[in-house]
């Protein structure tokens, strides 16, 4: 009997696994309420020039003007840059994007496709992504470069008119800034939509355990 209750008592005094990092729980914060000031902001700067027949409705920009709308922008993208920044190079530094994101290879991204089509995607260990989320976790990275380089090329096209020679002028270099928020804008959609269908990853960004 005595030996059941130390063993009891060793399993309950066994700490939680840790998930999330602390380091990466801050950052991920930090960077969602950029991201959120960034759209919002930025829906407000497109409707004051709209690249296609719609504007964004006044109720979801921020900033109530152009020259606020701006303010707000370039306040966020200093976050946002400091943050995102951070973020690479601790996780390449820490190794974590090669534990996590690699490898990604296109049978395993179809086989988890229909598992999660199925709802037979497993999520018992959330140390480790399936290759869904690999390729999307990668993909925003890439993302995110791309609308920092457009949005600096955009921001500073003479001063910095070599990051406008890449997306080859300033016009395209707004179509690629707005697809590349619509891109952030699905994965956020869809980012939300996995957090509560598995409420215990959401519980592991909060707390890391």
């Amino acid at each position: 009997m005595s030996s059941l209750t130390v063993s009891d008592e060793q399993v309950s005094a066994t700490p939680a696994k840790v998930i999330q990092p602390a380091w990466v729980r801050v950052m991920h914060w930090t960077n969602a309420v950029a991201m959120i000031l960034m759209i919002l902001s930025g829906w407000q700067i497109y409707n004051a020039s709209p690249l296609f027949g719609f504007s964004f409705p006044r109720e979801y920009t921020l900033g109530g003007w152009l020259g606020g709308g701006l303010l707000w922008h370039f306040a966020a993208m200093w976050l946002l840059m400091v943050n995102g920044l951070a973020y690479l190079v601790t996780g390449f530094a820490t190794g974590r994007f090669r534990k996590k994101l690699l490898p990604i290879t296109p049978s395993g991204v179809l086989h988890d496709v229909r598992a999660a089509l199925t709802f037979k995607l497993g999520h018992d260990d959330l140390t480790v992504y399936n290759y869904v989320q690999r390729l999307l976790y990668a993909g925003i990275i890439v993302v995110g470069v791309l609308i920092v380089l457009s949005g600096l090329s955009m921001w500073k096209p003479v001063q910095l008119y070599y990051l406008v020679m890449l997306f080859g002028d300033y016009p395209t270099a707004r179509y690629v800034h707005f697809f590349c928020m619509a891109a952030i804008c699905a994965f956020l959609v869809i980012h939300v939509l996995l957090a509560l269908l598995v409420p215990k990853s959401l519980r592991a960004m909060i707390i890391g355990r």
